[in-house]
């Protein structure tokens, strides 16, 4: 008989971080769905998945890094990780460049997620809201400034 005695588990801890994983996954998934709405490379479902990885890290890295130290550590390596992904999002062709709003929005989207590993939602939430709101009202912003240069030249 196979005995798992050395597997223990705390449902309340569980419960506890399946919310935090929900929590950055919701909010982040405006900004995916913005992101997928505008016809980017990174959409739906790259923006939630960056916020709920970089929030497991931060638990994980929570409960088993005791020092404050070790937490700056992991959260240097997530920030790292993720400024890799969003330089992958940012293309370069003829001397135009786009996907910068993408990589700012899934860095974002990581900040989003160690927000809620340390129980900060209302920073998480802010976070989600501005990043929403840039996309969706200043790019309006942003085309009409483009059409007055463009009047003006």
């Amino acid at each position: 008989m196979f005995y798992l005695d050395f597997i223990s588990v705390d449902w309340w801890q569980v419960l506890s971080h399946l919310v935090h994983l929900l929590m950055a996954y919701i909010l982040a998934l405006p900004i995916g769905l913005d992101r997928q709405m505008s016809e980017r490379h990174f959409g739906l479902r790259t923006f939630p998945l960056v916020a709920v990885v970089s929030c497991g890290f931060m638990l994980v890295g929570m409960d088993v890094i005791s020092s404050t130290d070790g937490e700056a550590r992991v959260i240097q390596g997530i920030i790292t990780g993720i400024g890799f992904i969003g330089g992958g999002a940012i293309l370069k062709n003829d001397g135009h460049i786009s996907g910068m709003a993408s990589a700012a929005s899934i860095w974002n989207t990581g900040a989003i997620g160690l927000a809620v590993a340390f129980n900060r939602f209302e920073i998480a939430l802010v976070l989600s809201l501005l990043n929403f709101m840039t996309l969706r009202w200043v790019k309006k912003l942003k085309s009409a400034v483009e059409k007055m240069d463009e009047k003006s030249s």
